[in-house]
């Protein structure tokens, strides 16, 4: 018996699905029959891939906004259609040593990773208490709840944050049947990419990988794509690791 993923009559809105594992969240639910409003701060860039994806027959649209500030991120969810999922996946996460840290720059990586969460999920409650149901989705990271990575401590701080709302959320929230779960991505092969060093740096990171790949943006959207169905009807709280097995070796040298 075949199994597939069926979105149709539902709403997804997904932030920072511009570029990278957004697009490919955007992407897979698009694919699955949802209707996807694609958030994000590059509107000429959110456009171009709603475009794109309508021009194949998918039902996207395109809304700019900074989730950095609170009242356009409130004024957007309760401006849109009804939302059945959420999935906040936009981040922020410029490499810079902690000695470098500015309050400025800290600031906004909370604003727009997590207190854009908070906003975002207490705007959709009144919805989905009265439908009996709704799904929160984020893309949290193994920086920060696993591993440390040089120059990103405000980033490991703030998915780290991201991990806590999820499980109390989750607890708060059950009794209403909203389910509030996440994927902590490894390395994944994105634009973003590009603030973490070049090829030779991408070639060293795979060598320590048991699949022997960097991620592939789309490893992460078939995983939300699977927490935002049915099939995970009974799962909530919780945080998939999808890394391809990274955090296995003691470490990188275990596997020669």
């Amino acid at each position: 018996m075949s199994i597939s993923i069926d979105y149709s009559g539902q709403h997804v809105l997904v932030t920072g699905g511009a570029q990278g594992i957004g697009e490919a969240i955007v992407t897979r639910f698009a694919q699955a029959g949802a209707r996807v409003t694609l958030a994000d701060i590059n509107e000429d860039q959110a456009r171009a891939v709603a475009e794109k994806l309508t021009a194949a027959g998918h039902q996207v649209q395109a809304h700019a906004v900074d989730l950095s500030d609170a009242a356009a991120t409130r004024a957007m969810i309760e401006g849109s259609d009804p939302i059945d999922v959420l999935v906040h996946n936009a981040g922020y996460f410029p490499l810079t040593p902690f000695e470098e840290l500015t309050r400025e720059r800290v600031e906004r990586t909370f604003a727009v990773n997590v207190q854009s969460l908070f906003w975002m999920t207490q705007a959709l409650l009144p919805y989905f208490k009265q439908k009996g149901s709704g799904v929160i989705l984020c893309t949290s990271s193994v920086t920060g709840n696993r591993v440390a990575y040089p120059g990103l401590t405000h980033y490991a701080a703030s998915k780290a944050a991201v991990n806590g709302f999820i499980r109390n959320t989750a607890l708060e929230m059950g009794g209403s049947n909203i389910r509030i779960n996440g994927v902590e991505p490894g390395m994944i092969r994105t634009p973003a990419m590009d603030n973490l060093g070049d090829d030779e740096h991408s070639q060293s990171l795979e060598r320590g990988i048991p699949l022997g790949r960097l991620g592939a943006p789309e490893d992460i959207a078939n995983a939300m794509l699977f927490l935002g169905s049915d099939l995970a009807r009974y799962i909530t709280g919780q945080t998939i690791i999808v890394d391809g097995g990274a955090l296995l070796p003691e470490s990188v040298t275990a596997l020669g």
